[in-house]
């Protein structure tokens, strides 16, 4: 029996009850309302601040969850607390939240510590970060019997990079199984020139093409925090058969709460889309 990874930032981050979360998460999905994305859904980039900053973006994504059947996510993120190299799995045991725990899908950790050597079995460095934490406000609202496979990337660098996304995209195939890339993009500048930076990833994530968005990772990291996971995921999802990206949302901090619009961190919801349904 693995451990309970305990809430970090309920309480601060998000609400510390279920009740609260579950009535401020429905509010956000309510404004986002019915989205559509072509075909069948393969990955989703999804922003990680505090709930009322960044949920309003999110629920866009996430809307597209409604109704949803058990499913296993899968979750890579930035490492913001701790220093390391390589991508860190929590491989057994939960997550626990408000809304209850959501149990580690052991086997796909399994699959993927036998992947490749990129991937370790690090659950300490998931103690007290937020990238993760911050998807399951509305995971655990909306998806029924939730499986979670816990991914942290240390030094995002496009050796990293292209491990993971091999490992993803090995482990994965034949699996019913949604990725979610939690990132947010650029920080603390003021609203134009925020919405100026982010508009090129938001470019290169709306034409598909990973690539193009590794370099600009690489010649500038004000970009995106999470920018290896969303590269990664990318990668990993083109390999299981997505050929298409719908940007749901863009918007910034500066959109909530005091609407300051001096320093603000931008966010984004896309879904990455493939033939199917």
């Amino acid at each position: 029996m693995g451990t309970l990874r305990r809430a970090a930032v309920a309480g601060s981050w998000y609400p510390g009850s279920a009740a609260e979360i579950a009535r401020e998460v429905e509010g956000y999905l309510a404004v986002a309302g019915p989205v559509h994305a072509p075909g069948r859904l393969v990955a989703l980039i999804s922003p990680h601040a505090g709930l009322r900053y960044s949920g309003p973006v999110a629920a866009y994504g996430y809307s597209l969850l409604r109704g949803s059947s058990p499913r296993t996510v899968v979750l890579v993120g930035p490492s913001h607390r701790a220093a390391f190299d390589g991508v860190a799995l929590y491989a057994e045991g939960s997550f626990g939240t408000p809304l209850g725990e959501a149990p580690i899908a052991e086997d796909v950790a399994e699959a993927l510590l036998a992947a490749g050597p990129v991937i370790q079995a690090l659950p300490s460095v998931h103690r007290d970060e937020h990238s993760l934490e911050m998807q399951l406000p509305f995971l655990q609202h909306l998806v029924p019997e939730l499986r979670i496979v816990p991914l942290l990337m240390g030094s995002q660098s496009g050796e990293e990079v292209e491990a993971l996304a091999a490992a993803l995209a090995g482990a994965l195939a034949g699996r019913d199984v949604l990725m979610v890339a939690s990132s947010d993009l650029s920080h603390y500048h003021a609203a134009p020139v925020a919405n100026r930076l982010d508009s090129f990833v938001v470019g290169d994530v709306e034409r598909f093409d990973p690539e193009t968005l590794m370099k600009r990772l690489e010649e500038s990291h004000e970009h995106a925090c999470g920018g290896g996971p969303m590269v990664a995921v990318m990668k990993a999802a083109s390999s299981l058969g997505a050929d298409h990206a719908t940007i749901l949302r863009y918007g910034d901090s500066g959109d909530a709460g005091e609407r300051d619009k001096s320093r603000v961190v931008g966010y984004l919801s896309a879904a990455l889309t493939g033939p199917g349904s």
